[in-house]
């Protein structure tokens, strides 16, 4: 059993897991096939003027930061159903406590209880800074 969740809850959360894997694997394969059929990569190669290669690249980056965000989800999908087979889902990986079921069904893919997802997100809050 996984971090004092019962049998149904880990099958019911196995199952929601499973529809997004699904869920998300298409929308990155449509994102990739629309992609492929505006070729906007080679739109950038005809363009007239700087307006239109800021316009080129910018559909080219909005269709590529779309899938990155949905490979990210999946891999966060994925790594959520690893955690399954472990038996280590819904353990918080901060402090090892449960993570609470109406957290989990919020979001499936949690990785820490609420406390420690405060605590991290004050600690994390910008990400990584970029520099020069």
């Amino acid at each position: 059993m996984t971090a004092n969740l019962s049998p149904p809850a880990v099958e019911e959360f196995q199952r929601m897991l499973r529809e997004r894997e699904q869920a998300l694997k298409q929308e990155i394969r449509e994102e990739l096939l629309k992609a492929d059929r505006e070729g906007y990569a080679e739109l950038a190669g005809q363009v007239h003027d700087a307006e239109e290669a800021s316009v080129a690249d910018l559909l080219v980056d909005l269709n590529l930061t779309a899938i990155d965000k949905h490979v990210e989800e999946l891999r966060e999908v994925e790594s959520a159903l690893g955690r399954m087979l472990e038996g280590t889902y819904g353990e918080c990986v901060e402090c090892g406590g449960p993570i609470g079921e109406a957290r989990l069904r919020a979001n499936p893919v949690a990785l820490r209880c609420i406390r420690c997802q405060e605590v991290w997100e004050k600690t994390h809050a910008g990400g990584e800074t970029p520099a020069l």
